[in-house]
């Protein structure tokens, strides 16, 4: 992926943004619209080197516009070009108008959409609908999505994919699904989360060269984040320091069949630098627990005695990873609430929460999309609908830091700042990968960063070491233990 803004905007915000560019600096719509259609002509010659052929699918807004300036650029160009009409052409106005007038010079007469004729074309330019969306795709629209989806074609979407909402990051019953796709002025965030992460492609930027001041009227409310930016939380360490410095994590879990997940989060805590790992499990767990990583000290608990005799040599508490919901993992979950120490739940701890729920600052909470949902009392699709507000909603109603995992993972902090994080790949869809992150946190927790911090710098660190070792090996197979090497390396910068 190509290099991306930080700042993230809602749709309402970049129209904002845009007016105060026309009408504040002096730079034309129509000097916007050129920009930009010449842009996204230069990505798709940049991606498709060897297309001879364009279908341009307009709307009858300024989304459309930009494809009018692409159509014109590429028949400038030697291209074989149709653009397709959705819409009454005289219902165009503005600067979308004078494009389309434009036309005329390089012999573009736009014509209804067939979707027969895509398969002419070597690659398509989505112009539809831009952040102009309001509510579900319907008829002749909808109709247009399909068939541009089952083409087979490329498709390069300008600004957003039709039919994604640019807030939210859900697909409005119907998306195009792009292989790239160029945003203008501010990025929208719902093309970095939920359906957006899917349906987007490669995703590109261009600012138009609106200058740097044009940002500063609009308060960005989610900021993207990665490793790179946040590599710098990990600093170098002492040479006169020992492991007591670098804190130690007690890790709970491990019901039966499930002891490898309690393994993998404890692994995880020690790769990311944390001085000492102590793990409660079941007592008949114990003695084997720790044989294939001698490092972890495993312990056998089952009462309160037994388990505060661990917790006063800890930093931190790492809970849910193959807990189970028992009788056995409840009493656990309670003795955790009680010591008082910052907490990191995962799993089956988050389902036992929601059914008790509890507020407090200082734990992070780690859910995906199925359990953020019983959390909330909502149903996934309520979830998933939104999950900027979902994120929102779960760390007002349990308080600390909540991480909704996902593509796309999102994270919120008690100052209620949204941060995005958009590295990490669909291998990571296997078993084990939410227990690794949890002992990561963990570990940089236990290390002395803050929470909001370890959050941040974990989910990021975690999806680029997923990002590094699919491009070791491929996606597809994708272990989590596979990232144990890249998690150490990331962790000394």
């Amino acid at each position: 992926m190509n290099s991306l803004p930080t700042r993230l905007y809602r749709a309402e915000q970049v129209r904002a943004l845009d007016h105060y560019t026309i009408h504040e600096v002096g730079i034309s719509g129509t000097v916007l619209m050129e920009r930009a259609g010449a842009a996204a002509f230069e990505l798709l010659r940049q991606i498709w080197p060897n297309a001879a052929s364009v279908g341009v699918v307009c709307g009858t807004g300024n989304n459309g516009g930009d494809g009018y300036v692409v159509a014109r650029l590429a028949r400038e160009a030697g291209m074989a070009v149709t653009l397709f009409q959705l819409g009454d052409i005289n219902h165009v106005e503005g600067d979308a108008l004078a494009a389309s007038q434009r036309l005329n010079s390089v012999d573009i007469t736009p014509v209804p959409f067939e979707p027969a004729l895509l398969a002419n074309h070597d690659v398509l330019v989505d112009a539809l609908l831009g952040t102009g969306i309001q509510g579900k795709v319907e008829g002749e629209k909808h109709g247009c999505i399909l068939s541009m989806n089952a083409s087979n074609k490329p498709v390069l979407s300008l600004d957003i994919p039709s039919g994604l909402n640019p807030d939210t990051g859900q697909a409005e019953g119907i998306a195009v699904r792009a292989a790239a796709t160029i945003s203008f002025i501010g990025l929208k965030r719902g093309l970095l989360t939920g359906d957006g992460a899917g349906y987007c492609g490669e995703l590109h930027f261009n600012d138009l060269s609106v200058p740097l001041i044009v940002f500063d009227q609009q308060e960005a409310e989610v900021e993207r984040i990665d490793y790179q930016q946040l590599k710098h939380i990990l600093k170098p360490r002492l040479r006169n320091t020992h492991k007591a410095h670098y804190g130690h994590v007690f890790v709970i879990g491990g019901e039966h069949g499930y002891t490898g997940a309690v393994r993998m989060a404890g692994e995880a805590a020690l790769r990311v630098g944390a001085g000492l790992v102590s793990i409660g499990t079941r007592k008949e767990h114990a003695a084997m627990l720790n044989t294939s990583r001698p490092e972890l000290m495993v312990h056998g608990v089952d009462n309160d005695s037994e388990f505060n005799r661990l917790a006063e040599r800890a930093s931190i508490i790492a809970i849910g990873p193959g807990l189970g919901q028992s009788d056995w993992a409840k009493r656990l979950l309670g003795y955790a609430y009680d010591s008082g120490l910052p907490i990191v739940i995962d799993a089956d701890a988050l389902n036992l929460l929601s059914l008790m729920p509890r507020k407090r600052d200082n734990w992070v909470l780690t859910p995906h999309e199925g359990e953020a949902a019983r959390m909330l009392g909502q149903s996934t699709h309520e979830v998933r609908a939104d999950r900027f507000r979902t994120v929102t909603e779960l760390q007002e109603n349990y308080g600390g830091v909540a991480i909704l995992k996902g593509a796309g993972t999102l994270i919120c902090g008690p100052e209620n700042k949204l941060y995005l994080c958009n590295e990490g790949n669909p291998g990571m869809a296997s078993g084990g990968m939410g227990d690794v992150l949890t002992g990561i946190i963990a570990g940089l927790i236990a290390q002395g960063i803050g929470l909001t911090d370890a959050a941040r710098l974990g989910v990021c660190l975690h999806g680029a070491a997923a990002d590094a070792n699919a491009q070791l090996a491929g996606m597809r197979g994708m272990l989590a233990t596979d990232l144990m090497p890249g998690v150490r390396r990331l962790a000394n910068p």
